[in-house]
């Protein structure tokens, strides 16, 4: 098991930082130009005016990467790296109890479930968009 946290951060690492620069690119270059005017530092801008901005999507991205490391750990799980995914094969599949691969599945549901609507929430809450009208 220990094994398998290398391949999903390797696999994790590129994915979240495409998400990132994503959400990063969304904000207003409006926004930068009038705070780099104001005499703002480049780190003044990232800080007080890129992040801030960009939070919703950087949630959103940060969901959507937790997720996606779920299923990833699912399936690493299924080829013997642990987890729910290994418990869903060793018993589940190869000592033929469909009650428990069942089970696996309903919980990595109900899990993806609650990650999906924590993140969504969270979004809508920070929104400053929305806020304002």
């Amino acid at each position: 098991p220990p094994a398998a946290i290398v391949p999903l951060t390797i696999a994790s690492a590129p994915f979240i930082a495409r998400l990132v620069e994503a959400a990063i690119r969304e904000v207003d270059g409006g926004l930068i130009e009038t705070a780099s005017s104001f005499g703002a530092s480049p780190l003044q801008i990232v800080l007080k005016v890129l992040i801030p901005e960009a939070l919703p999507g950087l949630l959103l991205a940060l969901t959507l990467a937790v997720v996606s490391l779920l299923g990833y750990s699912a399936m690493v799980g299924a080829v013997g790296g642990g987890g729910l995914g290994d418990l869903g094969i060793r018993y589940g599949y190869q000592r033929f109890m469909p009650e428990m691969m069942l089970a696996v599945v309903v919980v990595l549901i109900a899990l993806v479930q609650i990650v999906q609507s924590a993140g969504d929430y969270l979004a809508r809450r920070v929104n400053r968009r929305l806020r304002h009208r």
